[in-house]
């Protein structure tokens, strides 16, 4: 994933409904391969820098934040939910 709001920009004029959805599931599916054998605190902790980048370069909003969250909330259990929660709180806050 080169950077969160390519998710968003992907959104932005898609004629197809599920086109953003099969898109960020493709980049969630690249990352998920990357980081294959690795703990998930390695993928939480990427996720995060990435973010972080975003954030201190003014690319990324709350808003985007929020969206991916949201998207990505209904595949996770429990427990994974809480750590993205805890994950996103921190961003927001940078």
């Amino acid at each position: 994933m080169q950077d969160f709001n390519d998710y968003v920009k992907n959104n932005k004029g898609d004629n197809n409904p599920n086109g953003a959805y099969d898109d960020i599931m493709k980049k969630v599916g690249a990352l998920a391969g990357k980081f294959d054998g690795k703990s998930q605190n390695d993928l939480m902790r990427a996720i995060y820098e990435e973010a972080k980048k975003g954030k201190k370069r003014g690319t990324l909003k709350n808003s985007d934040i929020d969206n991916f969250a949201s998207m990505l909330a209904p595949m996770l259990d429990a427990n994974q939910k809480k750590m993205l929660n805890k994950v996103i709180t921190e961003l927001k806050k940078i």
